[in-house]
């Protein structure tokens, strides 16, 4: 099997954070509409910067992509998703801002609160039943370079992921990594573009569920299933 899929955190279709990524990205994963312009620079030259990103279509990594493993299919994986979101209640993202992760400008909320970490954490350990033992080939990509800490090492071989449980950072990547004397421009760019949206606390209200029909194709937005829990 060569599809995967990703769990991740996304806004509504109709919500303005997602049509403005949308259009800073190029692209809407969930097919609903054309995509607007972003003023202030060349569309060939946005795309240069954030190829990888628009791939990936814009969310918050909840679960990273997985190949099913055997015996699991789409369905079975669609009915957890949706058994897990009837039982949590919305967290609270808080308030988003444009910052640099090692080079990667994204949405982040200052601070991160705890709740948040702690159905990140859920819904990952939740779901490892479905993840395919991780190839060779991706545990070589995962540990180039030598920057995993010897817990986020560990973290990959338990889940095929290193930045889950306590590293879990909540972010919505906007650029591929950029050069440095590229960040400043882009950074300031983005908090013009998404300035309508960093003063509004945000709500973590509903997971998506993306597709990679195969190796190197589009993450599609394929269906949305909406924290309904009882808070405690």
């Amino acid at each position: 099997m060569t599809e995967r899929f990703a769990i991740y955190y996304a806004p509504a279709v109709d919500d303005p954070l997602w049509q403005h990524a949308n259009s800073w990205l190029g692209r809407d994963p969930s097919n609903a509409g054309p995509v607007g312009t972003v003023d202030g620079i060349s569309r060939e030259r946005l795309d240069s910067l954030t190829e990888s990103a628009r791939r990936y279509g814009f969310h918050a990594t909840l679960r990273a992509p997985m190949r099913l493993s055997d015996g699991q299919s789409r369905e079975d994986l669609e009915a957890a998703l949706a058994a897990f979101a009837a039982r949590r209640k919305p967290e609270a993202i808080g308030m988003l801002e444009v910052a640099s992760l090692d080079g990667f400008i994204a949405l982040v909320p200052q601070p991160q609160q705890v709740p948040l970490t702690v159905l990140a954490a859920d819904l990952v350990e939740s779901l490892e039943p479905f993840r395919a033992p991780m190839s060779v080939e991706d545990k070589i990509r995962r540990t180039a370079g030598g920057r995993l800490t010897a817990r986020q090492l560990e973290l990959l071989e338990r889940f095929g992921y290193p930045y889950v449980l306590e590293q879990f950072q909540f972010h919505m990547t906007l650029t591929d990594r950029l050069v440095p004397e590229d960040e400043p421009e882009m950074i300031q760019l983005a908090r013009h573009v998404f300035s309508g949206e960093m003063g509004t606390p945000r709500m973590l209200d509903r997971i998506a569920l993306y597709h990679e029909a195969e190796p190197g194709a589009p993450f599609m937005r394929v269906a949305d299933f909406e924290l309904t829990g009882t808070p405690t």
